[in-house]
């Protein structure tokens, strides 16, 4: 890990790549998430190769720009890279596998999803199960090009997700809060309970649900059926 700048600032450079692309590697790829700490909808990810000939000026964890600033960039980017790709895992599988195993499968989903494939991969501080040499970097959707540009890709990709879910479950207030503990969020949950897009392993979510977390409706149905 590079030492950080005078006055602990981070700097969100294009170096990493330059380095890599000088050892040999032609397809360096950032991946990053979202939604890992959201009670509704499903962890995303994004891989993003950048390409060295057509750079995208601005580029920066994706929590730290204006919504409006983010959806420019990531214009840019899918305009401008040599492959993009997305990466999703739904509610019911977090709730299976538990939301650190489902980050890491969302992230490999979309680095298996590029096209041409990566061989060299950067990570926001995430190793993954994939036979490509890689490097996981601390807070490197603020300190890499690449990861940021998948930060970017993937907020807004999830974002525009959660504005289309929002006009089928309104009482939530999805589009504002886009699924994460709001106090908003969790006063929706308290008074009409937990959507079938809900994370039940949540605790938030899980104390205002009627169900147990294994709980399933068609084994009551056939047990109910085979008493009568």
């Amino acid at each position: 890990m590079r030492p950080e700048p005078a006055g602990g600032k981070i700097r969100c450079e294009g170096t990493l790549e330059r380095e890599l692309r000088a050892r040999g590697f032609a397809a360096v790829a950032g991946v990053d998430e979202v939604g890992r700490g959201a009670l509704f909808g499903p962890v995303v990810a994004a891989a993003v190769i950048l390409s060295p000939s057509r750079p995208v000026r601005g580029l920066n964890d994706s929590k730290l720009l204006e919504a409006a600033r983010r959806e420019a960039l990531d214009v840019e980017i899918r305009e401008r890279a040599v492959a993009w790709a997305v990466g999703a895992v739904d509610a019911a599988t977090i709730d299976r596998i538990n939301i650190y195993q489902a980050t890491r499968q969302a992230m490999r989903l979309a680095v298996l999803g590029l096209r041409p494939a990566a061989d060299f991969l950067l990570t926001d501080a995430m190793p993954l199960d994939l036979p490509l040499p890689q490097s996981p970097i601390i807070k490197g959707d603020a300190r890499c090009h690449a990861i940021a540009a998948a930060s970017i890709v993937a907020k807004v990709w999830r974002d525009a997700c959660m504005r289309e879910w929002d006009k089928v479950y309104p009482q939530y207030g999805l589009a504002a809060h886009k699924g994460y503990s709001t106090p908003e969020h969790c006063r929706a949950l308290a008074e009409s309970g937990p959507s079938p897009l809900h994370r039940l392993s949540f605790a938030p979510v899980r104390q205002h649900s009627r169900f147990p977390m294994n709980y399933n409706p068609q084994m009551e149905l056939f047990e109910t059926a085979g008493t009568a």
